[in-house]
């Protein structure tokens, strides 16, 4: 899961990196891209890339992968019982296809028809004088 960043291009889904290269290393980089018609960030790219695919073939990158995923799984669920818990369900609640808990969207439904959020007469620059009446601060 990634979060989508319009970064400094304004292309959505793009993130921006700025990366520190000793100068002969950037010279070489440099030298290559131009040999071969490319941008400096296509070489980069194309080197993340290539790294990216050899590490994805490690057993041992796949086993730490799962272990975490495991450890993920261990977490969401007590989260989901401490929920469950305290709202007073006996059990973990089922968390639905778009990742909301049935109870607590009933809830959250319920609470959304009680609860009011209007701003205090403070908070409206107004204060109420002796008749009740609201009169401005000074």
């Amino acid at each position: 899961m990634s979060i989508q960043d319009s970064g400094s291009t304004g292309k959505a889904g793009v993130k921006t990196l700025a990366i520190r290269l000793e100068p002969e290393t950037h010279a070489q980089l440099s030298l290559i891209a131009q040999l071969r018609g490319h941008t400096i960030t296509d070489e980069i790219k194309a080197a993340l890339d290539a790294h990216i695919a050899g590490v994805k073939q490690t057993p041992e990158l796949a086993a730490r992968a799962g272990s975490v995923l495991e450890d993920i799984e261990r977490e969401a669920l007590a989260r989901r019982t401490a929920i469950a818990t305290l709202f007073g369900n006996e059990q973990p609640a089922a968390v639905t296809a778009t990742g909301a808990s049935t109870a607590a969207a009933a809830q959250g439904a319920a609470a959304a028809g009680t609860a009011t959020a209007e701003p205090s007469a403070r908070s409206r620059g107004r204060r109420e004088g002796s008749s009740g009446s609201a009169v401005k601060d000074s």
